[in-house]
C-alpha cells in the first residue's frame, strides 16, 4: 500500500445486524462508541450496528417478505366502488 494516503483509524470493526444478530468483522473507518466481543473469535472489537445486511436482506436471502397486499387491494376496490356509487 502507498504510505500516507490511508486514514489512521482503519481497523477491524464488528458489524452486528440488528435483525437477527449476525456478526461480520470488516476493516473500516466508521466511528463507534460501543465495543463488544465477537462470537467467532472472542476478541474485543469496536461495534457498529446495522439495520439490515446481506444476511437478512430479501435480495440476498431470496425470501421476500409478503405484505398484506390482498387486503390492500380489497380496501382499494371498496373505496373505488364507494366513490363510483356517490357519483
Amino acid at each position: 500500500m502507498k504510505k500516507e494516503i490511508h486514514p489512521d483509524n482503519y481497523r477491524p470493526v464488528l458489524f452486528i445486524d440488528n435483525s437477527d444478530g449476525t456478526e461480520f468483522i470488516i476493516p473500516s473507518t466508521v466511528k463507534t462508541t460501543e465495543t463488544g466481543k465477537s462470537k467467532a473469535d472472542k476478541k474485543e472489537y469496536p461495534v457498529f450496528r446495522v439495520e439490515i445486511s446481506s444476511a437478512t436482506h430479501p435480495f440476498y436471502t431470496g425470501q421476500d417478505k409478503v405484505l398484506d397486499t390482498a387486503g390492500r387491494v380489497e380496501r382499494f376496490k371498496l373505496r373505488q366502488a364507494k366513490a363510483k356509487s356517490k357519483k
